[in-house]
């Protein structure tokens, strides 16, 4: 490897695309699904953003809308084939899913294929306490030194609501970062550190760690911004309103709680019109009211994720 090698650093851009289809968390992915879409930064790109829009719609062919700058992975570690060192600058994307690609290797897949652990909709998943509880336990008590043993178990009560801690959904990072130094995921294992293997898809590089980051911010957002809203379509019932704001959030609302809080910010109007084709009893449509829209970008708009199921 040669100096000039050693000192180079490439950019990488990495964008975490997502939408609410039929009340799925959605992702686009390329590679079969074990990728994220990305590309090099190059000098021929007008900015990052531009770069990232350009390398999107040439892998995938879907044109990015509402885009914002997630975070830029900087570690020492991170290297391509050649040796030179990587920077990711990963941004979060929303949008709505468009039915196939018409690219192969490139599709959209629920996001909790990757974080099963994640979904909370039904209640707690069986594999945390049949899987993760157990070889968290045993990677806490696999140190001589003892404070390292309840460091450990206070990490793990933390980040996964364990021992009367309560489950936090925007620690997604904290929990895909406590499962690999536990050896506990794939990816851990290309670097020789895996003992076991939890369900859930590994994706290439650090993909799944970005998209963790992606979900990690999506949930804390929705809760004081009104981002979901690029995820609807232009007409919809409050049902799949709702169903949007549970899926990302990976657990279930209070219904009524819900559609009091967004009666009360006035976030909606009514169109006049009915939902057909569904099942039941017709429900009214709704639009999101522009002004609102506006308004709620300059301060804010808070959704009733509310710790009462």
């Amino acid at each position: 490897m040669t100096d000039s090698v050693e000192r180079s650093v490439h950019t990488e851009l990495v964008a975490v695309l997502v939408a609410v289809t039929n009340g799925e968390p959605r992702v686009l992915t390329t590679d079969d699904a074990r990728a994220l879409p990305a590309g090099p930064f190059e000098l021929s790109h007008r900015s990052l953003q531009a770069g990232l829009r350009a390398w999107v719609e040439t892998q995938t062919h879907h044109p990015l809308g509402y885009v914002e700058q997630l975070y830029t992975f900087a570690d020492g570690d991170r290297s391509d084939e050649s040796g030179a060192r990587v920077m990711s600058v990963s941004y979060l994307g929303l949008t709505r899913e468009a039915g196939e690609t018409g690219v192969a290797q490139v599709g959209w897949q629920d996001w909790y294929r990757y974080f099963p652990w994640e979904d909370r909709r039904a209640g707690t998943p069986a594999l945390v306490e049949e899987q993760i509880v157990p070889q968290l336990a045993a990677w806490c008590e696999d140190s001589a030194d003892a404070a390292v043993r309840t460091r450990r178990h206070q990490r793990a009560a933390i980040t996964f609501g364990l021992e009367g801690a309560a489950w936090n959904e925007d620690m997604v990072l904290q929990r895909y970062e406590l499962l690999f130094e536990a050896g506990l995921v794939p990816e851990a294992a290309r670097r020789g550190g895996g003992k076991a293997v939890l369900p859930g898809e590994p994706m290439r590089h650090d993909h799944r760690r970005i998209l963790a980051t992606g979900m990690a911010r999506l949930r804390a957002k929705i809760k004081y911004r009104a981002v979901v809203f690029e995820l609807m379509p232009a007409q919809f019932t409050l049902l799949q309103l709702q169903l949007a704001v549970e899926a990302l959030a990976g657990r279930g609302l209070h219904k009524q709680n819900f559609r009091r809080l967004i009666e009360q910010q006035a976030l909606v109007e009514e169109t006049g019109e009915m939902a057909t084709g569904t099942a039941g009893r017709p429900a009214k449509l709704f639009r999101f009211r522009r002004d609102v829209l506006l308004e709620r970008a300059i301060a804010g708009s808070k959704l009733p994720l509310s710790r009462a199921l």
